[in-house]
């Protein structure tokens, strides 16, 4: 039998209700993983096994009366440190936070408690969430369990980390620019970010979305669910839809579709041939399942990737400039680097690289004008090693990766990141495939579909063995 905490949420809630497995088992399974995996690549800030282990107890006897309390009872999951707990700080990955304990739960962390999920620790992210490393000067250094010498990406990077190693089936993280797609393309699992509005995020804040990585799309579409229900709280979120979730597990028929192929963004780094070749390969296999595949336009322009840092560094300088300097101090030198000449960033300069967001969103609607879905690459770059924060060591413009998912946050899509190959080394490519906003359920039968087509993807990464 396959080692409970390799199972599936779905497989998992099946075992629950035919009593083959029992939470507490489960429970304790995927704690002996983290417990054997944590070591070596720090994907949890902090753990929560005492409680998950008499929440497991519980669960245990409410499936014995026959009376799961909710979609997800029993189901072991992370939520990414940012998503605030009621008791726990969140320090957004930096040593310069206050470590000030959460008044409340965010609303992601209260329908997981509703769901009767039981949460077995949170997860890492670098300083403040502005970069795609495993590094922060919080939580130190998180790996890639592929390869414990690369980067797993971020800034969910303990999520995709932890979805890969097993430490459960369900991990939330966190998307502002591809921060759940991109670590989930070097991680080698599925990170799904919804239709901006469809989950609550408190704060709300331009084109943030909160999703899960996952290592199958049924378990996307199950996470999705239970969290997907609007909250007063964010003034942003759309309202409840009629979406039946149940079937985002149902491949979709292909014959017919029209699919846009984006191969070149327009602006950051040229595609790699390794995740270009993988890439086309994704398109010729859905052709060869009747869906017609044309090539389409670049989105970005290099005044977007511009614009788009302007703005974020003005608003991260923002963020640090009146903080004490003995915090101050503690900060990943490179958000120092990065904001390093940004009070010399004129109103007219930020204003206008705030309006590249509305640029970029339209350009990102019109290529849907005439397709269904579109495919890309999560990244144009493989990962890289684990102590370079981003690939080419330049602060001055760390955004050059994010080429391919960052359009689709302020237009608002629905975008998925799938393991679509590998390189010599392990690491893992992401394609991307994007819907039209709030055709989240047909994107994911999309996704299924591709998930039962593509070639059987390699065994999951095994722990480093234990030093005698």
């Amino acid at each position: 039998m396959s080692d409970p905490a390799d199972l599936p949420a779905t497989a998992v809630l099946a075992g629950y209700r035919d009593r083959t497995l029992s939470p507490v088992e489960v429970v304790d399974a995927v704690l002996a993983r983290i417990e054997r995996w944590e070591p070596h690549i720090n994907a949890l800030y902090v753990d929560f096994a005492e409680q998950a282990r008499a929440a497991a107890v519980a669960s245990a006897q409410r499936w014995q009366r026959g009376e799961p309390a909710g979609p997800l009872d029993g189901i072991a999951l992370t939520l990414k440190e940012n998503i605030a707990t009621a008791g726990c700080p969140t320090p957004f990955g930096t040593a310069g936070s206050d470590l000030t304990p959460a008044a409340a739960n965010s609303p992601t962390a209260d329908r997981v408690q509703e769901a009767a999920g039981i949460l077995v620790g949170k997860t890492t992210m670098p300083d403040y969430g502005m970069s795609s490393s495993g590094q922060s000067s919080i939580h130190g250094v998180t790996r890639n369990p592929w390869n414990l010498a690369l980067n797993p990406g971020g800034s969910s990077s303990g999520a995709a980390a932890a979805a890969a190693a097993g430490y459960g089936p369900i991990h939330y993280g966190t998307d502002i620019g591809g921060s759940i797609r991109l670590p989930a393309g070097w991680c080698g699992v599925v990170g799904f970010k919804p239709s901006f509005g469809l989950i609550p995020v408190v704060p709300p804040y331009l084109g943030r979305t909160i999703g899960p990585l996952t290592r199958t799309v049924a378990d996307a579409a199950l996470a999705t669910s239970a969290v997907a229900i609007p909250d007063r709280r964010d003034h942003t979120a759309g309202p409840e839809l009629a979406t039946d979730w149940a079937a985002a597990s149902r491949p979709l028929q292909l014959s017919g579709l029209r699919i846009g192929l984006m191969t070149d963004a327009g602006a950051g780094f040229p595609v790699e041939p390794a995740v270009s070749a993988a890439v086309g390969a994704v398109a010729e296999l859905l052709q060869s399942l009747g869906a017609h595949v044309e090539k389409v336009e670049p989105i970005m322009t290099e005044d977007m990737l511009a614009g788009l840092n302007d703005f974020w560094c003005m608003r991260q300088w923002s963020d640090i400039r009146s903080l004490p300097a003995a915090r101050k101090e503690k900060i990943s030198p490179f958000i120092h680097d990065w904001t390093a000449d940004a009070e010399n960033l004129t109103g007219a300069v930020v204003f206008a690289g705030y309006s590249q967001f509305d640029t970029m969103a339209f350009a990102a609607d019109r290529r849907l004008d005439h397709v269904d879905f579109l495919i890309t690459p999560t990244s144009p770059v493989t990962t890289w090693p684990v102590e370079k924060i981003v690939p080419d060591d330049d602060p001055t413009l760390p955004f050059k990766h994010v080429c391919f998912t960052i359009p689709f946050n302020p237009a608002g899509h629905p975008a998925v990141s799938m393991n679509c190959g590998r390189v010599a080394d392990g690491t893992a490519i992401g394609v991307q495939f994007v819907g039209r906003r709030f055709d989240d359920v047909r994107l994911l039968r999309l996704a299924a579909a591709f998930e039962e087509a593509r070639p059987a993807p390699a065994p999951w990464p095994s722990a480093p063995p234990v030093s005698p």
